[in-house]
């Protein structure tokens, strides 16, 4: 037992070594600045994944000024896909987009050896890097500790950098600020993609994690201004997936100092974005894409299409902004 554990011991030493060697040879960790969409997953009639619908998205969002994809977020209906399925849609992505775009896959599992299972499946995928979410079927356990080391012996493992995920909309569980601060420490952990919306709690991680070159993704176009005046780098954005330019000219209006025209665009996209996430979800997302001429298409069961009061009631949300 005790030569297991001093191989064990080992072996997570030389990973953090070799992480910390190489970012400090690189001079900092991996730029994950901009503008993100967490993509969704075409599916057929029978509710297979249809990847020729997949291949015709993804060259009209390779033509945007996008950062990069988030594959297998929660917009991707992640949690309804085989193993298999997801590895095969980061795979196909990474083979389409253009070489410059970053692959942020999607690896969270509930359990730590499913987690870095999946990682090292979407690392051989051609995953850039990993969007890991909270474990929480058991969140009355899910305390700082248990992240920390969750996240840790993921990062540890992992061949390519990690970015935290704290959704709790879809989670009911917040990332906690310390852990957050201890995670940012960590040579291979290169930032946060926080849903949240709380920009208190946005800006105080910016300030406890400035001295670690740690990246703070907003996960929502709804509060992506205010985030980037405390110090966010980025956004990861469902409406992105529709108003794709729209949400790449805010961003690039923040960065400019050109708080007045951003002001006026952000207004614009509150209504949209939050119609297509926490109000009417990724069946609202969907039918919004194929106003705008992508293919959104069918959800996977259980979840069911829009009813036809809230396909009215999402029109609107467009249209009265300008949008449609």
């Amino acid at each position: 037992m005790f030569v297991i554990r001093s191989f064990n011991l080992l072996c997570r030493r030389s990973a953090v070594s070799t992480w910390r060697n190489k970012s400090q040879s690189a001079g900092k960790r991996l730029d994950i600045s901009g503008i993100y969409p967490p993509i969704a997953t075409p599916f057929t009639r029978s509710e297979d994944v249809d990847y020729q619908r997949l291949d015709d998205n993804l060259k009209k969002y390779g033509s945007l000024p996008f950062r990069g994809l988030v594959v297998q977020g929660s917009n991707g209906e992640y949690p309804y896909l085989t193993l298999e399925e997801r590895v095969e849609v980061v795979k196909r992505v990474k083979q389409a987009l253009p070489k410059d775009k970053l692959v942020m896959a999607g690896s969270g599992c509930e359990s730590t050896r499913a987690t870095i299972l999946m990682s090292q499946r979407m690392a051989e995928a051609g995953a850039d890097c990993l969007l890991v979410v909270t474990p929480c079927f058991y969140r009355g356990r899910m305390d700082s500790q248990a992240l920390i080391n969750h996240y840790t012996k993921v990062a540890d493992s992992s061949s390519v950098p990690v970015v935290l995920y704290s959704v709790p909309a879809n989670t009911g569980l917040d990332l906690p600020v310390d852990a957050i601060i201890q995670l940012s420490q960590h040579p291979n952990i290169v930032g946060l993609k926080d849903s949240g919306g709380d920009i208190t709690r946005i800006a105080l991680i910016v300030q406890k994690t400035r001295l670690q070159d740690f990246q703070v993704l907003a996960g929502s176009a709804g509060f992506l201004m205010a985030a980037y005046a405390v110090g966010a780098v980025g956004g990861v954005c469902a409406l992105a997936n529709v108003l794709g330019q729209q949400v790449c000219d805010l961003a690039q209006l923040c960065v400019s100092g050109r708080w007045d025209e951003a002001r006026e665009l952000q207004y614009r996209l509150i209504e949209p974005n939050t119609a297509v996430t926490r109000q009417y979800g990724v069946p609202a997302l969907k039918q919004a894409m194929e106003w705008f001429g992508y293919h959104g298409g069918v959800c996977r069961s259980p979840l069911q299409p829009l009813s036809k009061a809230d396909l009215a009631q999402l029109q609107v949300k467009f249209s009265s902004n300008g949008w449609l």
